[in-house]
């Protein structure tokens, strides 16, 4: 048996066990083993029965006087119950429809029982609780030294008397399945070579790999657990790390085209504007125009809060490249998005003999057309077959996390003109039809990130932040609603229509699954249904959702924009690329299933234009956690604090896609512990000053494991 071994070599794993495994995507030996615990039971607390307390998790030694079953007076569940005694007394043990307990625990044997103990009126008793078996009970006493009091050593448990690991499970396969053939593979597997340099986990005090795989699955104390943690979720990183070096490398060691910076032009274009830049803007456009100078492609994102004016310092850089005869193109995840930058840019470069055009799935552009023009903005449609350029030279990726860094590296990735057939097509091999230089990417995303994100999945990315808005913008009042005050909102939301205002209604998201999304169509019916008939019966309400074709949610748009419709009842569709500036009100039912930052999001549709804004946040959870998370809304309008706190409470997953990563669940909870992701960017600067990866073949292989299985997508 070796890590690479089919897990079917293991005794025991039949073709039904097979399936089970395969539902949590474990298929070899390695997979298992990399199959960690995501909490630990203490049953460490070893206590005589005399000594036991209500309420206490413990772990006793006892033997078995005897065992039974007996169903409940309806005959509906199945009790199993056992009467345990040690040298200082007796205590009763029950289990809950589990009636084969009694092929394994029969009267006489000695076992560990560990759990939570409980008190009746028939005294104290441990429900449901774990057991192991330590032998027969044949002998007077327990099958152990207890020449020291109860300091007596258990031998080695795997299911009490101990800190005990709690695996993801799925049905069939438990936790204390898991162990035993976990256990059984440390011991035939032999010493796991560790792929990290010594050097490394010496200077920053790793155990190794072998000592960490063993200690996860069966720490002594917590402090095992602990440094086994670190180590796993070290290596991970550091894999992620030299992932995002070499690609920020290759990324450098490409040619493009070197756009002069035309300083005259620039400024023209922003004392043209009817707005001051902020400062973050005027910074955030020089650090790009001096990007495309470079004869390497920038591979820049750029982030800001909602309203923070992404879009015209891309114009910026879209103008000056458009003036030198080369191309620019913006790509949004979304029609709605794409028609909103085509009308912003338009406007923008009025006085300027630019050409923007818009090709969507619903908006087909002549490609005879494309050569001529100047801007074009576009959705996926930019990047399908049949779609050439004539000296492309700038792309903007605007809501970057919406495609994907898959897709991302895709549109930077240079292509030869002779494309093989069923490979996928991406706008740099647009671009090198023409050209074999790669065109610039500058990614936009509204979604502030957390710093430990920034450090790690974007770092091939150069970053630019916006933390400014603009000034004069007025802050929105933020409130949460309790379902007593649910009347008295619904009356100032009409007194602001009363007023020529408008209104947002979002509906939150039931659930997380496949059917998500038609769960929130369905949630935002009947939203709709309850506003339109009852509620709000004499106004124009309408509804949006992901469900509804282009044309429909173009035709949905268009209405609450030209203030044909009083009231949007909407998904999650709203977060991005929504701007109507005569909206004042944001109303968020079931505010407590989104996070902070999707919330802040949606907060950030309304307050675009001079009058006062309001959010609510309507809840009926009581939980005091969900009030102190919300009301962190209430209080702070900077989206990077409110990311930080997101992270700290809900994990990367939130801003990163945990089962659209690849990356392990250790290494993706690790992604917000901002010391360790420190630690691993000096031990990559270390080893990338110290060594080179050829000289370390395990690293290497590993590394080129990893990149097989990421899919950032």
């Amino acid at each position: 048996m070796d890590l690479n071994s089919p897990i079917q070599t293991i005794p025991g794993i039949g073709e039904k066990v097979l399936e089970k495994l395969d539902r949590l995507k474990i298929k070899k030996v390695s997979d298992l083993l990399f199959h960690l615990p995501f909490r630990y039971e203490d049953f460490s607390n070893i206590k005589n029965i005399f000594d036991l307390e209500a309420e206490e998790k413990a772990t006793i030694t006892a033997r078995v006087l005897n065992i039974g079953n007996k169903r409940t007076w309806k005959r509906k569940m199945i009790i199993t119950e056992a009467l345990l005694e040690d040298d200082t007394a007796p205590i009763r043990a029950v289990w809950f429809h589990q009636p084969y307990l009694l092929q394994t625990l029969k009267k006489g044997l000695w076992v560990n029982i560990s759990g939570k103990v409980s008190a009746d009126k028939m005294g104290l008793y441990f429900s449901n609780p774990v057991f192991e078996v330590l032998g027969s009970g044949e002998s007077e006493g327990p099958p152990f030294d207890k020449s020291e009091g109860r300091s007596f050593s258990f031998g080695e448990t795997l299911h009490t008397a101990g800190l005990v690991a709690i695996y993801p499970e799925t049905a069939g396969l438990t936790s204390r399945w898991l162990r035993l053939k976990i256990r059984g593979i440390l011991d035939n597997i032999g010493t796991i070579p560790d792929f990290l340099p010594n050097f490394i986990s010496q200077k920053f005090c790793l155990i190794n790999l072998n000592q960490a795989i063993r200690q996860i699955h069966f720490p002594k104390t917590l402090n095992e657990a602990a440094a086994a943690k670190k180590r796993l979720a070290f290596g991970d990183i550091f894999l992620l790390q030299l992932f995002v070096y070499n690609a920020k490398q290759k990324n450098k060691s490409k040619p493009a085209a070197k756009i002069t910076i035309d300083l005259f032009l620039v400024k023209k274009l922003i004392a043209a504007l009817p707005f001051q830049l902020t400062n973050s803007q005027k910074l955030a456009a020089w650090q790009i125009l001096k990007d495309l100078e470079q004869p390497s492609p920038m591979n820049r994102i750029l982030v800001g809060d909602v309203g923070s004016g992404k879009t015209v310092v891309a114009a910026i850089a879209a103008l000056n490249v458009a003036s030198q005869k080369y191309q620019a193109a913006f790509m949004a995840p979304t029609e709605i998005l794409a028609n909103q930058h085509f009308k912003t840019l338009t406007k923008l470069f009025e006085k300027w003999p630019i050409k923007v055009a818009l090709l969507t799935s619903s908006n087909k552009l002549p490609m005879s057309d494309l050569g001529k023009v100047d801007v074009i903005v576009g959705t996926h449609a930019l990047i399908q077959k049949g779609v050439r350029f004539s000296n492309l030279a700038l792309v903007v990726v605007d809501e970057q996390h919406r495609f994907g860094v898959e897709q991302r590296a895709a549109l930077l990735r240079q292509e030869t003109s002779d494309k093989k057939q069923g490979e996928t097509n991406s706008m740099s091999h647009v671009a090198c039809r023409m050209s074999q230089k790669i065109p610039h990417l500058l990614s936009m995303s509204a979604t502030p990130i957390p710093r430990t994100l920034a450090l790690t999945l974007y770092g091939d990315l150069d970053l630019s932040l916006l933390k400014e808005l603009p000034k004069g913008r007025k802050k929105i009042i933020t409130k949460i609603v309790a379902p007593i005050n649910r009347d008295k909102a619904y009356e100032f939301i009409e007194n602001q229509i009363k007023r020529g205002r408008q209104v947002f209604v979002i509906c939150p998201l039931i659930e997380v699954s496949e059917a998500a999304i038609m769960s929130e169509v369905k949630a935002a019916a009947a939203e709709y249904k309850k506003l339109s008939e009852k509620i709000f019966p004499h106004l124009k309400i309408g509804l949006l959702h992901g469900k509804l074709k282009p044309a429909e949610k173009e035709a949905v748009m268009k209405s609450f924009k030209d203030k044909k419709t009083d009231i949007l009842v909407s998904t999650s569709v709203v977060e991005v690329g929504i701007d109507i500036p005569n909206a004042s009100v944001m109303m968020i039912e079931g505010a407590d299933r989104f996070g902070l930052s999707q919330l802040h999001q949606f907060r950030g549709r309304v307050g675009r234009a001079d009058h006062q804004s309001y959010c609510f946040l309507f809840t009926e959870s009581p939980a005091k956690a969900t009030s102190h998370r919300l009301k962190m809304l209430v209080e702070s309008e900077d989206g990077f604090k409110l990311a930080e706190k997101d992270l700290q409470i809900r994990g990367p997953g939130q801003f990163f896609g945990k089962e659209q990563s690849g990356l392990p669940d250790l290494a993706m909870e690790s992604l917000k512990d901002t010391k360790l992701i420190e630690e691993v960017q000096q031990a990559v600067k270390l080893f990338l000053e110290k060594s080179k990866l050829e000289d370390h073949p395990l690293l290497q292989q590993k590394l080129f494991e990893f990149k097989r299985n990421i899919h950032w997508e």
